[in-house]
């Protein structure tokens, strides 16, 4: 019988769902693209994995195994500009059902699987406004994104729950 140790998975996740087609939904994969090109945050391999897709799936629940904090970014229609950072709760809504899930259900979706509660998850909303495919990112939405890749090294240069929970009731 062969013994395989599985690998830990590192203690934060970001995850950067969207698609780089649909102009500012692209929002996300690249605040990803440009994390993980930082060399600030080169050498936090083992303290910080990116996770990027199109969009939310069921499957996404079992990443959030074993994490200290979890980063969710997408971009959004309609918060404030540039950018907003909640602290997520679980909650079963109608996507569990469909393509596509909300942050929440895929929480939700943690619980029920694994038993517990998900660890602190976070969802950072970029302000995005022209989605239609085809388009390119918008000089706005460019604003938007570099202010939040900003914030986003800040968040990651500390990633205590305490300190995420506080930026996050700070608003």
């Amino acid at each position: 019988m062969s013994m395989i140790a599985a690998a830990t998975p590192a203690p934060v996740l970001v995850f950067g769902y969207g698609n780089p087609s649909r102009g500012d939904d692209a929002l996300a994969p690249l605040l990803l693209q440009a994390l993980q090109s930082d060399d600030r945050l080169a050498g936090a391999s083992d303290q910080v994995e990116f996770l990027t897709d199109f969009q939310l799936q069921v499957e996404h629940a079992l990443d959030l195994a074993e994490r200290r904090v979890v980063l969710f970014a997408d971009a959004h229609v309609s918060c404030p500009a540039p950018f907003t950072f909640t602290r997520l709760s679980e909650a079963r809504d109608d996507s569990y059902t469909t393509h596509a899930m909300s942050p929440a259900a895929v929480l939700h979706v943690y619980r029920q699987v694994c038993g517990r509660a998900p660890p602190p998850c976070y969802l950072l909303s970029i302000r995005g406004q022209q989605f239609e495919l085809g388009e390119p990112l918008g000089d706005e939405a460019r604003d938007h994104l570099e202010a939040a890749v900003a914030f986003a090294r800040d968040l990651l240069s500390d990633t205590t729950p305490a300190r995420w929970q506080t930026l996050a009731a700070s608003g």
